[in-house]
C-alpha cells in the first residue's frame, strides 16, 4: 500500500486526496480547483517607496488585469501583508477573490491557466498600442477614481484652488519651507503641507490629492501622487543639482500622458546646501557629469542623499503665478 494514492469524489470545487505515506499514518493534501486563471507576481522588490509601488507593480497589475474583468485569482509571491492592506483597493477592483499568499497557504491550487509576472512599459507610463483594450494612463487615473470613490475628475470643478505642498525631512528638504507657504497663501492658495507619513495611508490621502488645483514638491517619490490628481491640475517640480534627467524622465515626461499640466523650476546653484558644503568651484557644482562618471552610488550620495534647498521665493513666486493661470485655462480634454 505504500505511495498508494487514493481520489475521493469532487465535493464544492474542492478534490480530496489522500496520500499514504506510510501506513497506518495518513497525509492530507487539500487540492482546491478554480474556474478563473491566476496572476502570480511579487509584492518585493522596492516596494516601501511610493514611486516603486506605483511604477513597478499598480500600473504593471492594471496593464496586465484589466482586460480580465476581475475574474482573476491574484498568487502574491513575498507576499507583505502591509502592501496588501495599502492597495487592497486597488487590488479588489481588479479581482473579485482575495489574494493567496502560497508561503502560508499550504494547499495545491489549480488553475485553467495563468499569467507569471506583470507587463511594465516606462517610467509612469502605459503605451496603449501594446497591450488589449488599448488602455492609457487617462484609463488608469479614472480606474483610480474608481477605486478609490474619488469625486472631482477636473482641476476647474474645485472653486478656491489647493496647493499641495511635499514636505520631505530628509535629503532634498525646503529649508524656508515657512517662507514659501507663506508666498503661496498670499498668491490666493489654500496651502496643505503634507508629509510622507500622512501619505502612507492612499485610502485617506487619494481623496485630499484629488481636491488639489496644484502639487509643488521637490524630486522625490512623493511626486508619484500627480496619479491621484484631478484632470487639468497643475505639478510644479523643484529640480535640485544634477538631477535634470531624472526629474523629467521619472516625474515631468509622464504628467501630460495622465492629463496633469507641468511645470518645474530648476534651482541656482545659491539655493542648494552643497554649495555651502564644498564652495563654487568644486565639482558637485561646476561639473556635475564628473561626479556621475563616478558611479550611480557617487551621485547619490551627492545629488540624492546628501542635499537640501534653500528656495529663492521671489523667484520661485513667477512659478507658483504661472500654476495660476494654467489652471484658469480650459481643463484638459
Amino acid at each position: 500500500m505504500q505511495g498508494e494514492r487514493i481520489k475521493l469524489p469532487w465535493k464544492e470545487s474542492q478534490q480530496f486526496t489522500y496520500y499514504l505515506e506510510t501506513l497506518p499514518t495518513y497525509h492530507l493534501v487539500i487540492s482546491l480547483t478554480h474556474d478563473v486563471p491566476a496572476v502570480i507576481f511579487s509584492s518585493g522588490g522596492f516596494t516601501g517607496n511610493l514611486f516603486h509601488e506605483i511604477n513597478e507593480i499598480t500600473i504593471p497589475l492594471f496593464l496586465t488585469c484589466r482586460h480580465f474583468r476581475s475574474n482573476l485569482q491574484f498568487v502574491i509571491t513575498d507576499y507583505r501583508p502591509w502592501w496588501v492592506s495599502k492597495y487592497n483597493r486597488i487590488l479588489s477592483h481588479l479581482s473579485r477573490y482575495q489574494a493567496i499568499n502560497p508561503a502560508a497557504d499550504g494547499s495545491v491550487h489549480c488553475f485553467p491557466g495563468a499569467v507569471i509576472g506583470l507587463v511594465y512599459h516606462e517610467n509612469l507610463v502605459i503605451n496603449s498600442t501594446e497591450i488589449p483594450g488599448g488602455y492609457s494612463m487617462f484609463d488608469f487615473k479614472h480606474f483610480l477614481r474608481q477605486s478609490y470613490n474619488l469625486k472631482i475628475k477636473n482641476a476647474s470643478e474645485i472653486e478656491k484652488p489647493v496647493l499641495i505642498l511635499i514636505s520631505r525631512r530628509k535629503s532634498r528638504r525646503f529649508l524656508n519651507e515657512n517662507e514659501m507657504v507663506t508666498m503661496m497663501e498670499q498668491l490666493g492658495f489654500r496651502v496643505i503641507v503634507t508629509t510622507p507619513y500622512r501619505m502612507s495611508n492612499l485610502n485617506r490621502f487619494a481623496s485630499v490629492l484629488n481636491s488639489c488645483s496644484v502639487m509643488v514638491g521637490a524630486h522625490g517619490a512623493g511626486l508619484t501622487n500627480e496619479v491621484f490628481l484631478p484632470d487639468g491640475a497643475v505639478m510644479v517640480q523643484v529640480v535640485p543639482l544634477g538631477l535634470e534627467w531624472a526629474s523629467a524622465n521619472y516625474y515631468g515626461d509622464p504628467a501630460s500622458k495622465m492629463g496633469v499640466k507641468y511645470l518645474e523650476y530648476k534651482i541656482e546653484p545659491e539655493e542648494s546646501s552643497l554649495l555651502d558644503k564644498y564652495g563654487r568651484d568644486h565639482p558637485a557644482i561646476a561639473d556635475p557629469k564628473s561626479i556621475f562618471s563616478q558611479g550611480y552610488s557617487a551621485a547619490r550620495a551627492m545629488y540624492v542623499d546628501g542635499q537640501n534647498l534653500k528656495i529663492n521665493v521671489t523667484r520661485f513666486r513667477k512659478i507658483i503665478v504661472e500654476a495660476i493661470k494654467l489652471i484658469r485655462q480650459s481643463p484638459l480634454k
